[in-house]
């Protein structure tokens, strides 16, 4: 390629590293299939074009004007995160320890990890939010302002039943408590099992729309999940918490494979 400069190469890398974000977006969600379906769409096209099918051509061809609006509707979800993704500087830069020493982020998990095991045994329910890149100052402005010290008294305080602040979320930046009684997006995702209740469902939520880290205790029985990336691992241990917290605080918060081997994955209706 004789002809190939230097700026050719840096645009094809600026390309494809565009690209590649863009389909670790809609991994794993409804877009791939809505994807495929246009791939459908486009191959009956050209087969309607090939076999002179003159009726189903031009009824495909004015699809064609109609459906560049219709993707800004339909993947408005995975816009929004491509946006986000890139306002917070994608995989390049570093995630929730840039703000904290691993010192205190240690800290921070097992006090994590020991107030969820505390109400876990009492089978009071929770939600701990873990701030990463994204901002949550509407989820925070949504509920009543603390911004404390995270300890293991506060967030067992926090949850007890029956009390102003026991329903609805905490959500935690840094290592205080900025705020409880959040309100949290519910998760849209249409095969989610029945059996999940409002808490591990706006847990989800939540992980779907940012990069947060979402604890969930059931009130039910006492189990303990978190959410990251839409996804739910279920029935952790106090020492499984630990790990896996550190593993995703430890990490810049980026949508490509989950490090951790989620075992539990949210059940299927």
């Amino acid at each position: 390629m004789p002809h190939l400069r230097l700026r050719d190469l840096i645009d094809i890398l600026i390309v494809t590293l565009l690209v590649y974000q863009v389909l670790l977006l809609v991994r794993r969600t409804r877009a791939v299939q809505l994807a495929f379906g246009l791939l459908v769409l486009f191959a009956v096209y050209m087969a309607s074009r090939v076999l002179k099918l003159n009726t189903l051509q031009w009824i495909l061809s004015y699809m064609g004007v109609v459906i560049p609006f219709a993707l800004l509707v339909i993947f408005q979800p995975e816009l929004r995160r491509m946006l986000e993704q890139l306002g917070r500087g994608g995989v390049f830069v570093s995630g929730f320890g840039a703000g904290l020493g691993r010192e205190e982020t240690i800290q921070l998990v097992n006090n994590v990890a020991r107030a969820c095991r505390v109400l876990s045994s009492r089978k009071t329910g929770a939600l701990i939010v873990l701030e990463r890149r994204t901002g949550l100052n509407d989820v925070i402005e949504s509920g009543i302002k603390i911004d404390a010290l995270v300890t293991v008294q506060l967030l067992i305080t926090t949850f007890f039943p029956n009390t102003p602040l026991h329903d609805g979320a905490v959500v935690i930046r840094g290592n205080r408590l900025m705020a409880a009684g959040c309100l949290l997006p519910l998760s849209e995702n249409p095969h989610l099992s029945r059996a999940l209740g409002t808490r591990h469902r706006a847990a989800l939520g939540i992980s779907e729309s940012t990069d947060a880290v979402a604890v969930v205790v059931s009130e039910e029985t006492g189990a303990i999940a978190v959410a990251r990336d839409g996804q739910l691992a279920r029935g952790l241990s106090e020492e499984e918490l630990k790990v896996m917290l550190l593993g995703l605080l430890a990490q810049p918060p980026s949508r490509g494979p989950v490090v951790w081997p989620w075992r539990r994955t949210q059940p299927q209706a």
